[in-house]
Order: structure tokens, then C-alpha cells, then sequence
């Protein structure tokens, strides 16, 4: 041991120096080196101590290749751990460098050491057989050359530096050619003709001696059998065969083509081919040749990385009986491909990483590697995605994993990092290596509710205790700082409704649960009474101070079919006076209404009007007409919307004095309600009837109210009264005829502008929720039915408030008969108020439908007008009576 610790120590102080500059240790071992040698001392040179070597946990990290060296925990020192062997190691790689990390901890950090593994003279020459067998003619020339295996050493530099000698021989020895390119090439040479029958067999004994100290020899012995006759052998056209293949060739490829040529004739001259040698010895699988045509062909794969060239000798021997052979050699040389991916490991990893971890912060240490050489072994990494994480080399092949941005939680709990590597070969080959890296989290999030208003739909008359909707408020944050709890906000604008007589607390209508923030009802609702409850809901977490959020909830009340039609009284007090029941109380005597009718009047004159109105809204207050008495027959009909009483026929004197008559007025809703009103008619003659409806004319402020019965007069008038009236009546019916097209035409004009206003103003927001949407319906134009409950300003979105309602086209089959063409119901129309795109986009039927029905009915008004004998009038059943 004492022969080496002077160069031991002198190492080891270059390395150290070197260390300081480069950031690098460097040591160098001898192999076969005994388990235990120290190699150097690792924390001193790392400028630890040894004690905090053990504290800061120093040690390596492996790559894949079992580095036979370790740290000594007590001493900090690098040790041999068990056997180096450098041709197991690097085999004939020179120098044979190992690459080592090292680790300490508390900071984690990275140390490269460099190991280099020195070789001894420790392998004798190996021949790749013991024995080698030649046949040679007597005939041959002195000088002959014939090339022989040489012996191999696994050992590099001096120690595998060959030389050969020959046991004492007068006809032969062994000469050596060395080339710069290839390997050297060794041949046993004939120094003296041959005589067959002198000397038949020659046992020659080659031995190879390397170059170390002491120097290790190797042997083969060869036996020469002299052949006789044949005296000439084949010759090649080249000596030396220079081919090159990718590695990626496939089996089958034609390697070379040899030829051989012999001018001896017969079958002294024809030439078989064979492979004498081959180098290395271990493929001789790989490479096969026909031994006609003298094909080389690839029987198995190429592989750069494991053999980077080739040395076939190949014999070419006639068929003679005393056979001849020449002799060449074919030199492949393989050329790497882009054959082999990166590899990538994970050496170091520190999860999970808060939130708010510190821009920099290293999250792992990575090592890659790629098998090939040149360009295809050269690895470019990139983390994916880029943000927040991202790759800095910290030395050839090492990188380190660091984070970039700033961290959020709540917006990705963990990633999933890619680490790709890519080599520069041509297509480049990629590999990849996945990293999770879950985020920790701080309370940082206050609740948020799905939506800033909630809109829901209640039925009216629910059950005390109903669930109206449920309310969900989101907490991204973990644990405590995610659980959330609710409550409706007490006072300060909280929540209040509007009812009639006053405001109340929304408290006292709903009530939220705490923890699934269900909203109930406290008590039944009623939509009469209040149709719209508006309050806050606040949701407050369990984190420190508790953060909190809040949304505010609409309660819309959905109309019940609570209330019955109510007959009304005419207006101005005209003949039409009623009276309204409910359905069950309801009977014949419940309403009396009255009117005059004209003997021969034509069929579809109008004697009355029946009115009615139901406090409920939409389909719950649109009402229908129907003629419950006389049953049978008879000589009147019922508008089914419109409420008005005309005639079926002309009336005859066989019709009696007085027509009575009972009319049931019924709703759309579930269950239907409906109320009676019978009306009475008495038959007068013409110029009666004249007199009676201009005086009921002069009698009502009301246009609805005129021309439709008959007032009996206190004396007989003349004919010239009776003229005087028809004129008058007639003038009336034209003036408001007038008004009726002008009145058209502006719902035309009006409905075209909200159609511009609907197409290029906003949408307004859409109520949602469950249950059917509220409807409000009108009867046939000339008679609007509506309804008594107050119109509503809605808050539907941001700005001024907007009266919102639907409306609805009827679906109903015409009656049959003859009246169908006049009780079939009229497009209806609206009551409340309708104000800018929140009419339009809460319509179930496009506006064009409506303007077509605007269309039709102007259509009708003219053809009454312009219809021979629908001139209005006394005796002519004018078609305006009571519109």
C-alpha cells in the first residue's frame, strides 16, 4: 500500500484544486481496489465537516449503474463498497469515468463527483480458439500469407498492447499488420516451400503477449496439414472490403458481394465461399454469406451502441481434391440512428407545496440521459405546461424543477407536471416523465352564490312548511374554511314584502336552513294578498374571522284558480244591469239582465252584452260564454270570448214577446269556477226598437253600451221620429267606425316599433323557476275582458323597473254549426302594461303572428262595412252594437 499513497495524495490535491475552480470533484481509484479503500475524503473536500456530513445526511444518488463506491457516514469519506472491475464498468471505453450526485440536506443540495476507475494488467490474451486448423498445398510459394485470429484483452491502454511469437519453426512465422483505421491483422507467413512428404503435419504454437508489468501471455496452437496437387488458389478481386450500414438495417440486407476468382480449371477452379473469422466473435449470428454467389447478407440486428464495427474475414476455397484457399477481409462500420429515447428520473422530490410558496422555490432534482451518440445523444428538457413550474439546468443532464408563478389553490389543488425530453436526431425521439405536485391550502375564499338573484315560482295556497327552492352557496376553500352556513338577512333593506295595507318582514314568510340552505315556507301564500316577497339570504363560512357572502331571492307567487267570474252591471246604468254568483250558488234568478230585440231581424244582429270579471290572472281569469237555457234550439247565440248576444236567425212573431235566456260564465283554470246571469229579451217591433237603442245611446257615456236594446217609449212617435233616429243611430256606428281603423292602424304602427325595440334593444333577463308561467288572456277585439288586480313593476334586470307579463294565443277547435265562423275566438290582446324587450322576449308566439291577426281583423271590419244590407241601423242589426 505504501507504493500507492504518493499518488494517491497527489491526486487527490489536484482534484481538490480543481474542485475550487470547476465546482467538480474529481478522484481516481485503481480497480480490483479492496472493499473499505478509502478514495477520498468527500466532506472535506466538499467543505463539510464530519459531523455535519452525517447531520446534513451526505450521500449518493444512483443513476442506473451500480457505482461499487459509497459515502462513510462517520467519516465522510468515499469508500469502496465492493468489487470495481473497469472492463464490467466501461469494458475498452478509455478513461473510464464514472459520474456520481451527490446529496446533503438542510438546504438540499447537489454535488457532482467524478470516479475514475485506472486499469491494471489483470487479463492475460484470450485466442478465440484453443486450436486452429489449416490446410495448405505443398505447392505453396514462399510468402505466402494466411491470416490467423488474433488474441483479444480486455484490458486497455499498455496492458492490451499485443506482440506474437511462433514456436521455432524453419518454414514458418508470424507477422503482424498494423493499420491506423482498423485493428491490427495477424498472419502466419511461409518462410520455406513446404514438402508433403518430408513433413505432412506442422503443430505450431502461437502465443500473444501483452504489454503490461509483468506481461500475461495467452496461446493457440495450429495445425498444418500440407495438402498436395492443387497448386493454384483463388485470388480476390479486393484485399479489403470498406462498407458502411445504418443499425437500423433489416435482416436480409446485402452486406457485400465478394469475388474470388481461381484459374485453375474444373473443379479445381470452382470457388465456395465461407466466413474463416469474425470480430467480434460474439456475432457471428449477424452475418451469413452464399457460398456460390459470395452474398453477405444480415441474419440479425445492428446495434451501435453495443458494436460499432465489424471485421469478417472471408475464405474463398476451390473444390480440388488438395483444396485452395484466398483470403479478404470485409470491414463494416455501423452508423448510429436515432434508436434510442431519453430517459428521465425524478432524483429528489418535495411535495406538496403550499399556495403560497415563494417564487423559485425548487421542487425536484431530475437527471436525463440519452444511450446515443453525437446529435442523437444530445437531450434538450422542457417542463409542460410552462407555467407555473419550470426546468433549470443545473449541470450536464441534471436540471432542477422550480416554480415560476405565484400558486392558487382553489384554482388547480394539484398538477400534474411533465418533464419532456427530446434528443436532436432526425425524426428526434421524446420520452416524458410525470411529476405530481398537490398544492396545500389558506383560507383565502369567502361563499359565493351560484347567481346574485334568485328567481322562484310558488304556487298560491302552498302548505305551511313547502320547500320553494334550494340555495347553494360555493366555498372553495378546505376543510372549515369551506363549510358554510345560512341565513336570511334581518333588517337594513334585508327583505320586506308589499301586501295590501302595509309592508312585512320576509321572515315571516320564509324561513332558509342552515346547513343545506333549503328555503321553506312559513305559511300559506296568498297571491291576492302579496305577489312578490324579495329578501337577502347571507352565507357565512367557518373560517377565522369568517368571511361571508350574500344573494337576493324573488319569490313570485303563481295565481291559484281561487276566485269566480263576477257578472258586471252595464256601465252609466243602462238596460244591461247585473248581477255575479258563485257557481254553486249561481242559479237562473242570481243575475237579471234585459234587452229589446226587432221582429224580423237578420241573423247575427247584436241584442247584448254580457260582462264579466274574475279577480284571478292569466288562463284563471279568461272567460268563456256559453247559453246554459233554452236548451234546445233556439233563436239566439252566445259569443264564446265575447260575451255578446246575437241572433241565430231571423226572429219571427212565432218567437213570443220575451226570450229568456241563461248564460254561464266560465274560467280556464283547474278546477273551472263559473257564475250565471239570465237576461231576458223582449221582441218589439222595428221602429221600437229604434227608439229604445237611441235612447239608450243618449243615456251612456259608454260606446260599449249603445245600439244593443231597447227601452220601451211612454207614447207611439211617428215615422218621421223613427227615420230621424235610424239617422242619427247610423251617423253614430260611422264615427265610430272611424275610430275603430284608427285605432287598428296604431297597433299596427305600435307593434312594429317593440318589434325594431326587441331586435336591437338587450334581453332582459327570464324569470325561471318551477311551475307554469303566469298568463294573462283577453276575449275577441271589440270586448276586453281583464282583470282587477294591480299591475306590477318588476325588477327583472339592471335599470329602471319593467311591467313584464305573458301572453298567449288559445288553442281552442271552433264550435260546430253555423256560428262557428263568429263564436271562433279572436287573437287576444293585452291588458297590463307592456314595456320595452321584456314583452317581446317573454312572448310564447312570434309578433308576426299577431300582426297577421291585426290583418285579419281589419279584413273583417271592412267586409261588414262594405257588405250590401250591413249598413248599421235600427232594423239593419248594426255590427259595431257594443263594441
Amino acid at each position: 500500500m505504501g507504493v500507492w499513497w504518493g499518488p494517491v495524495v497527489r491526486v487527490l490535491v489536484l482534484q481538490a484544486a480543481w474542485a475550487l475552480v470547476g465546482g467538480q470533484v474529481r478522484y481516481s481509484v485503481p480497480e480490483e481496489a479492496k472493499a473499505g479503500t478509502v478514495v477520498g475524503r468527500l466532506a472535506q473536500d466538499l467543505g463539510l465537516e464530519a459531523v455535519d456530513a452525517e447531520a446534513r445526511r451526505l450521500r449518493l444518488v444512483a443513476q442506473g449503474r451500480r457505482a461499487s463506491v459509497e459515502v462513510s457516514g462517520a467519516s465522510g469519506a468515499l469508500v469502496v463498497s465492493s468489487r470495481l472491475d473497469r472492463e464490467e464498468l466501461c469494458g475498452k471505453s478509455a478513461p473510464c469515468a464514472l459520474r456520481l450526485e451527490v446529496l446533503v440536506e438542510r438546504p438540499l443540495r447537489v454535488f457532482h463527483v467524478e470516479l475514475e476507475v485506472t486499469d491494471i494488467n489483470d487479463n492475460a490474451p484470450l485466442f478465440p480458439a484453443a486450436r486452429k486448423n489449416l490446410s495448405l498445398s505443398e505447392n505453396s510459394p514462399p510468402g505466402s500469407r494466411f491470416p490467423l485470429e488474433g488474441a483479444s484483452d480486455a484490458d486497455i491502454g499498455a496492458n492490451a498492447q499485443l506482440s506474437y511469437t511462433l514456436s521455432p519453426s524453419e518454414h514458418f512465422n508470424v507477422a503482424l499488420q498494423r493499420s491506423e483505421e482498423y485493428r491490427e491483422s495477424l498472419f502466419l507467413v511461409l518462410a520455406k516451400p513446404l514438402d508433403r512428404e518430408t513433413v505432412a503435419v506442422h503443430r505450431l504454437v502461437v502465443t500473444a503477449s501483452d504489454g503490461g508489468r509483468p506481461p500475461l501471455t495467452g496461446t493457440m496452437e495450429v495445425v498444418i496439414s500440407v495438402l498436395d496437387a492443387n497448386d493454384n488458389a483463388p485470388q480476390f478481386n479486393q484485399s479489403v472490403y470498406k462498407m458502411l450500414l445504418p443499425e437500423d438495417a433489416l435482416r436480409g440486407t446485402l452486406v457485400a458481394r465478394v469475388i474470388a476468382t481461381d484459374p485453375d480449371e474444373g473443379i479445381n477452379g470452382e470457388v465456395i465461399y465461407e466466413i474463416d473469422t469474425l470480430n467480434p466473435p460474439s456475432s457471428s449470428d449477424i452475418f451469413s454469406i452464399d457460398a456460390e454467389s459470395g452474398e453477405i447478407r444480415l441474419t440479425g440486428a445492428l446495434d451501435f451502441e453495443t458494436v460499432t464495427l465489424y471485421d469478417l474475414h472471408i475464405k474463398a476455397k476451390d473444390k480440388g481434391w488438395s483444396p485452395l484457399s484466398g483470403h479478404c477481409r470485409v470491414v463494416l462500420e455501423v452508423l448510429d440512428v436515432n434508436d434510442n429515447a431519453p430517459e428521465v428520473w425524478v432524483t429528489s422530490l418535495s411535495v406538496p407545496v403550499p399556495e403560497d410558496a415563494a417564487v423559485g422555490t425548487v421542487v425536484a432534482l431530475l437527471s436525463v440521459s440519452d444511450r446515443d451518440s453525437g446529435a442523437n445523444g444530445r437531450v434538450r428538457c422542457a417542463a409542460w405546461p410552462p407555467s407555473p413550474f419550470g426546468l433549470v439546468a443545473t449541470f450536464a443532464g441534471s436540471y432542477s424543477l422550480v416554480l415560476r408563478e405565484s400558486l392558487d389553490r382553489e384554482r388547480v389543488a394539484e398538477y400534474e407536471v411533465e418533464v419532456r425530453a427530446e434528443d436532436g436526431g432526425a425524426p428526434p425521439l421524446r420520452a416524458s416523465r410525470a411529476v405530481r405536485v398537490p398544492v396545500s391550502d389558506v383560507n383565502d375564499n369567502a361563499p359565493a352564490f351560484a347567481q346574485a338573484v334568485y328567481t322562484v315560482l310558488a304556487r298560491e295556497n302552498n302548505a305551511a312548511g313547502a320547500e320553494l327552492a334550494r340555495l347553494w352557496a360555493r366555498d372553495p376553500d378546505e376543510a372549515g374554511n369551506g363549510r358554510v352556513s345560512y341565513s336570511v338577512a334581518e333588517g337594513g333593506g334585508g327583505g320586506a314584502a308589499a301586501v295590501v295595507g302595509g309592508w312585512r318582514p320576509a321572515s315571516s314568510y320564509v324561513s332558509v336552513d342552515a346547513e343545506s340552505g333549503r328555503l321553506w315556507a312559513l305559511q300559506p301564500l296568498d297571491y291576492e294578498e302579496v305577489q312578490v316577497l324579495q329578501f337577502e339570504v347571507r352565507a357565512v363560512d367557518a373560517g377565522e374571522p369568517p368571511l361571508c357572502g350574500n344573494a337576493t331571492v324573488q319569490v313570485f307567487v303563481v295565481d291559484e284558480n281561487d276566485n269566480a267570474p263576477a257578472v258586471l252591471p252595464a256601465a252609466g246604468g243602462g238596460p244591461w244591469a247585473g248581477a255575479s254568483g258563485e257557481a254553486a250558488a249561481s242559479g237562473p234568478g242570481s243575475g237579471a239582465l234585459w234587452a229589446w230585440a226587432a221582429w224580423g231581424a237578420p241573423a247575427g244582429q247584436v241584442v247584448a252584452k254580457i260582462r264579466a270579471v274574475d279577480a284571478d290572472s292569466g288562463y284563471n281569469a279568461w272567460l268563456r260564454y256559453e247559453l246554459w237555457e233554452p236548451r234546445e234550439k233556439g233563436p239566439f247565440r252566445v259569443g264564446l270570448y265575447s260575451g255578446e248576444v246575437s241572433t241565430a236567425r231571423a226572429l219571427e212573431e212565432a218567437d213570443g214577446p220575451r226570450q229568456r235566456l241563461v248564460i254561464v260564465v266560465r274560467d280556464h283554470g283547474e278546477p273551472a269556477r263559473s257564475a250565471t246571469a239570465t237576461l231576458s229579451v223582449s221582441l218589439v217591433e222595428g221602429a221600437e226598437a229604434a227608439l229604445a237603442a237611441a235612447g239608450s245611446s243618449s243615456s251612456s257615456s259608454s260606446p260599449s253600451s249603445s245600439g244593443a236594446g231597447l227601452r220601451p217609449a211612454a207614447g207611439a212617435e211617428g215615422g218621421a221620429a223613427a227615420a230621424a233616429a235610424a239617422a242619427a243611430a247610423a251617423a253614430t256606428t260611422n264615427v265610430w267606425l272611424v275610430v275603430a281603423i284608427c285605432a287598428v292602424s296604431s297597433l299596427f304602427l305600435l307593434a312594429v316599433v317593440l318589434y325594431g325595440a326587441s331586435r336591437w334593444a338587450p334581453r332582459a333577463a327570464v324569470l325561471s323557476g318551477p311551475g307554469p308561467a303566469t298568463l294573462v288572456c283577453a276575449s275577441e277585439v271589440g270586448s276586453w275582458s281583464y282583470s282587477q288586480r294591480q299591475s306590477r313593476s318588476l325588477c327583472v334586470a339592471d335599470g329602471a323597473g319593467k311591467s313584464d307579463l305573458m301572453v298567449f294565443s288559445p288553442n281552442f277547435p271552433p264550435p260546430a254549426g253555423p256560428a262557428a265562423k263568429e263564436t271562433q275566438p279572436e287573437p287576444p290582446a293585452l291588458l297590463d302594461t307592456v314595456s320595452g324587450p321584456a314583452f317581446l322576449a317573454s312572448r310564447p308566439f312570434p309578433l308576426f303572428a299577431s300582426l297577421a291577426r291585426v290583418a285579419v281583423l281589419a279584413r273583417r271590419l271592412g267586409r261588414r262595412w262594405w257588405e250590401p244590407g250591413s249598413a248599421p241601423g235600427p232594423a239593419g242589426g248594426g255590427c259595431w252594437s257594443g263594441a
